[in-house]
């Protein structure tokens, strides 16, 4: 898949998670922050990044960095997904369904944070197994990557518009 370019984008970023980490040295324990983020356009556009430092906000500039260096781009069809998908990484599952317009974004935390940036409105999303916000992050990018249009689909099958909308 070809990088994004971040320069043109007006990326949004939500800290989805910050812990504290120690390193027990002969003086005593040093501690650091790891911080998960997320940036996204709103429009299709998303990507996450963990950065790790002494300070929390020196943390989130590094987690925002490197997320405008991972950003993956997708389909969304009126407000939602194009169609269910189901994304895997590690130990954690997520299963994305889609919603009618005016039901919102039904997921839970992590989950949540990724689609709230990503730009869709409609969605109903359930984290199976592992709830580890680092993991349901993944996995969230890897069902969002999975995403393909449904016209691009028709094409590469050779149907045409007519047969498509009679099918309906």
């Amino acid at each position: 898949m070809a990088r994004i370019d971040p320069e043109g984008l007006n990326l949004k970023d939500k800290v989805v998670y910050i812990n504290r980490v120690a390193k027990v040295v002969k003086g005593g324990r040093r501690f650091s922050f790891t911080a998960l983020v997320v940036v996204g356009d709103g429009e299709g556009t998303v990507g996450m990044g963990k950065g790790k430092a002494s300070e929390v906000p020196e943390a989130i500039r590094k987690a925002i960095e490197q997320a405008k260096k991972s950003l993956i781009k997708f389909p969304i069809k009126d407000g939602t997904i194009p169609h269910r998908v189901i994304g895997k990484f590690g130990s954690g599952t997520i299963v994305m369904n889609l919603a009618q317009k005016g039901t919102g974004i039904i997921a839970g935390g992590a989950v949540r944070a990724v689609l709230e940036v990503a730009g869709v409105q409609n969605i109903v999303a359930k984290s199976l197994r592992s709830h580890n916000p680092f993991n349901a992050v993944k996995a969230t990018l890897n069902g969002l990557s999975i995403l393909k249009d449904p016209d691009s689909v028709m094409k590469l099958r050779g149907k045409l518009e007519e047969e498509h909308q009679k099918a309906l």
